[in-house]
């Protein structure tokens, strides 16, 4: 049985299909997480490759691709980038989400009670965490996931290989997503932050009038107690934000693919 020849153009684009594909699937939420074998992120983007190759193949005439080292080198690392980027998009909102609760746990007083994130490997609050995993379940169960396999497909119709360009508005792109992180952040903590604001004046107002009372022994639980009850109130908005913004992810992809090949 004879074994068929691959051509030099069906490598390098299939190399290339991979290193993007890759590159996202790393990035992304869920499928992107340190907790996740790197045997099947690199299955998964082998599969998707493989998948994806006839089509992107087929924009290509034999013998369109050069063939230089330092060519193949330089587009190799602009199919990184271009899978980065798309990933990075998400990556942002959920920064935000988790800022978010940070902020609601540092004002309850809950900055000492962390936990190990093993997304990030790294110590975090308690009540960022249960916000991370709620926007985690929001994000599958609204099939956000799927989105992001979608935009590499459409990508190579406004980004083909080694396409990739770098301009000055897609610098300006990706700090208005850096800006949002803030804005996400602070359209989840502000009720709970409010009640605890409101909270802390009646605590000074009450330390005032009644100097009796030891504020910093009746503060500490109170606000706990306020926080949590205030934060279990709120979770149905929260999880409509996180539908809004990760709605919203769609577009913000579609400008940075536009941008990436003006």
């Amino acid at each position: 049985m004879s074994v068929p020849l691959l051509e030099s153009d069906q490598v390098i684009v299939f190399l290339f299909v991979f290193l993007r594909m890759g590159a996202m699937l790393v990035m992304i939420p869920a499928i992107g997480e340190a907790s996740v074998p790197a045997r099947v992120k690199a299955g998964l983007a082998i599969l998707i490759s493989l998948l994806l190759h006839p089509t992107v193949r087929a924009q290509w005439v034999p013998g369109a691709l050069p063939t230089e080292t330092l060519w193949i080198a330089w587009a190799m690392i602009g199919e990184v980038l271009i899978g980065i980027l798309l990933g990075f998009a998400a990556k942002m909102v959920f920064a935000g989400i988790r800022f978010g609760g940070e902020m609601i746990g540092m004002q309850m007083g809950f900055s000492i009670v962390n936990v190990i994130d093993p997304a990030t490997r790294s110590q975090s609050s308690i009540i960022a965490e249960f916000q991370y995993l709620i926007a985690i379940l929001v994000y599958l169960i609204v099939d956000a996931h799927h989105l992001f396999i979608l935009a590499i497909a459409e990508s190579y119709r406004l980004v083909p290989p080694a396409g990739f360009h770098f301009s000055g508005a897609l610098i300006e792109t990706i700090i208005g997503f850096s800006q949002a992180i803030f804005v996400t952040a602070v359209k989840i903590c502000a009720p709970v932050m409010a009640v605890l604001l409101f909270t802390n004046v009646a605590l000074g107002i009450v330390a005032r009038t009644v100097p009796q009372i030891n504020v910093f022994i009746v503060g500490f639980p109170l606000q706990i107690a306020v926080g949590l009850i205030f934060f279990a109130m709120t979770i149905p908005i929260v999880v409509i934000l996180i539908q809004r913004t990760l709605a919203g992810l769609q577009g913000q992809i579609q400008t940075l693919l536009r941008l990436l090949n003006p």
